[in-house]
């Protein structure tokens, strides 16, 4: 007995070695890079004990990522925030001497984070767009449209006191700038300027690999996901704007970038990152499930 034990001990850990480690073992979202989470229009890094990306680095830390949640303006034009990133990115290549980072921009991060891997390539192992505002949005073009100059004063107002909320060192706000860089037409003149990742079809996918960074891109499908959900009612109503399948703020076919994982998660613009504080759709993956996927599936490509 003892002796066929031991004849199948090979087998049995060459089996098991085959096996893909399940989302909650050791190391399964251990990346080479640091993974930087960008926040989206109106963002932030924490509000007293809530995360922009609530529970989502903490997460990510437990499977033995090395994660940075970074701060840019809460309304500004995408440059503007694309430059205030780069700063962060070149600080947090600093201190790790990774050479690298993993970029994660939700919403207005996605572009944010686009900007920085377009200009600085060598600084950027991947971008994922999680419902990354890439070919504009109907809501900021309606907006814009609505009362000139007073939409864009609230969207200062609004920035200016989330930044004091969080913490913030007084970062430059201007909501007619990401209200343009959210638009339609806004979005044109900055993937002109920066097409990397993106398609070339209505609702295809883009190169997955530009100058040595990878290109992900994943977004939900849904406006209406949990009864308890105070901000479900306010998706529901901009999501009757869009004449398509939509997350509430942003289409999800003008939401591909690079490799699309999916872009019809039962989630709304604000599951993504598993708020409200975590109610989000019970009937659908965890979004901390969907991020810790992202990061093991960065660590089997080596990045």
């Amino acid at each position: 007995m003892k002796n066929r034990f031991w004849k199948c001990m090979p087998v049995v850990l060459i089996a098991a070695m085959a096996v893909p480690a399940p989302s909650w073992a050791l190391g399964y979202t251990q990346t080479k890079y640091p993974i930087v989470l960008v926040h989206g229009l109106f963002g932030f890094d924490k509000i007293g004990p809530v995360e922009y990306f609530y529970g989502i680095p903490s997460a990510l830390r437990s499977g033995g990522a090395t994660v940075y949640t970074t701060s840019v303006s809460a309304a500004n034009s995408t440059e503007v925030r694309g430059e205030q990133l780069l700063t962060q990115v070149k600080q947090i290549v600093a201190a790790t001497g990774k050479g690298k980072v993993n970029l994660i921009g939700h919403s207005h991060g996605g572009p944010t984070s686009r900007y920085v891997a377009s200009v600085r390539p060598d600084l950027v192992a991947s971008v994922s767009s999680v419902a990354g505002v890439n070919k504009g949005s109907r809501v900021a073009d309606i907006a814009l449209g609505l009362v000139p100059g007073v939409t864009s004063t609230l969207a200062n107002a609004v920035g200016s006191l989330i930044t004091f909320l969080s913490g913030g060192s007084g970062l430059p706000q201007s909501g007619q700038n990401a209200l343009k860089s959210l638009s339609t037409a806004g979005t044109a003149a900055f993937n002109a300027a920066h097409p990397q990742g993106l398609p070339t079809s209505a609702c295809g996918e883009g190169a997955y690999v530009v100058n040595g960074v990878h290109y992900f891109s994943w977004s939900g499908g849904k406006t209406w996901t949990n009864a308890f959900d105070a901000l479900d009612p306010v998706f529901l109503l901009t999501g009757a704007a869009f004449g398509e399948k939509n997350d509430g703020l942003v289409a999800s076919c003008k939401s591909h970038l690079g490799r699309t994982i999916r872009d019809d998660y039962g989630m709304n613009h604000a599951d993504e990152v598993n708020q409200l504080i975590g109610i989000v759709n019970l009937f659908e993956t965890s979004p901390v499930t969907v991020f810790r996927q992202q990061a093991n599936r960065l660590q089997q490509l080596g990045l």
